[in-house]
């Protein structure tokens, strides 16, 4: 079976991320393609489509006119909710990209269209899908850590500020570094941790170095008076059982401690971090050891392995999803609850009191 799958923001996310990895999956077909911009739709159509693939302007168009099975949100995070929900009720299943929306409110709004059309709906939390991620996350189930009662979500760069799009605009996006890339360490340690039951939120969001003028930058210099979103925040979570979680997240930051969509986790067994490769650590006898995890899948020369770069194992494990009817790996109810914590530490910014969830 084929499925038609229609991609909807034919922007960088969608050029960098989801047609490449839909292109190498077999059993898709991409049929359709909408953008603001004609012809940014019109070259996804050429590099991707299908030779008699739509081209549209008009998401709500495309959705009428277009026979579709899938649908790939991958616009700005303000419009999230709304074309996710026209996506469902036209019948599809819809992976919007992340985070799930601006707002915790829009993102229930999702959950329960999807619920209600009984169509399936994940959200695009690629790092899930690394080899340390999922060798992780199996240690983690197994038990090896024991009760995982602190974590740190790390997003941590020294000076990447993305220049380009709607990254700046808070009225666009609802932020910057928090629910750009803090939104993938956040998933990540939430999902070691299985744990989807937040208590309260103490947070602090700054706009510091977002003022500075020719500023070095991976993208060069940002423009201060475009800059309405914050350079960095960092939160603190309690959850209901009293295990924490400190999530750091930062697009320009004077520290060389830099990392991104990692996880560092404490359990009562033993303990783990993704800070260089992936190391378990822990108590053997009265003394202490650090195990190196070997994630290389090659050891020969001119072979690497075949294992999928995460971006294709996400995309085709959703797709298989779709096929065999059962449960995505990103569930939209734990991507609610990401979106819930991250409002949660804005609000307690702008109060600065502990928000409770």
């Amino acid at each position: 079976m084929t499925l038609k799958v229609g991609i909807i923001g034919c922007g960088g996310i969608a050029n960098g991320k989801h047609m490449p990895a839909l292109a190498e999956i077999e059993s898709v077909e991409m049929t359709a393609f909408c953008d603001l911009q004609f012809e940014r739709a019109e070259q996804a159509k050429t590099g991707f489509g299908s030779p008699s693939a739509g081209v549209y302007t008009d998401y709500k168009e495309m959705l009428e006119k277009e026979e579709l099975d899938v649908v790939h949100v991958c616009t700005p995070n303000s419009s999230h909710e709304e074309i996710t929900i026209a996506a469902l009720k036209a019948d599809n299943h819809v992976m919007c990209e992340k985070p799930m929306a601006k707002t915790s409110e829009q993102a229930r709004n999702m959950l329960e269209a999807a619920k209600k059309t009984g169509k399936k709906l994940t959200i695009g939390y690629q790092n899930r899908f690394r080899t340390d991620s999922r060798y992780l996350q199996e240690v983690c189930r197994e038990g090896a850590l024991g009760d995982i009662y602190f974590g740190k979500a790390h997003a941590i760069r020294r000076r990447a500020v993305p220049t380009w799009g709607v990254f700046l605009d808070e009225e666009a996006q609802g932020g910057g570094p928090l629910i750009d890339i803090g939104t993938h360490a956040l998933d990540l340690t939430l999902w070691m941790m299985n744990n989807y039951q937040p208590k309260y939120v103490v947070g602090k969001a700054y706009h510091k170095l977002a003022e500075t003028r020719d500023a070095a930058n991976a993208w060069g210099a940002w423009d201060p008076e475009q800059f309405s979103v914050e350079d960095s925040a960092f939160g603190f979570i309690t959850m209901e059982n009293g295990a924490t979680i400190f999530l750091e997240a930062s697009w320009a930051l004077n520290s060389l401690d830099v990392k991104e969509a990692k996880t560092t986790l404490c359990g009562t067994k033993a303990g783990a971090d993704m800070n260089d490769g992936l190391t378990i650590n822990g108590e053997d006898h009265s003394l202490l050891y650090e195990k190196k995890i070997e994630l290389q899948t090659g050891g020969v020369d001119f072979y690497d392995g075949t294992e999928d770069r995460p971006e294709v194992a996400e995309a085709r494990s959703w797709i298989e999803a779709i096929l065999n009817d059962t449960e995505p790996v990103v569930k939209p109810e734990e991507a609610l609850v990401v979106t819930e914590i991250l409002e949660a530490i804005y609000e307690s910014s702008k109060t600065g009191q502990p928000v409770y969830l």
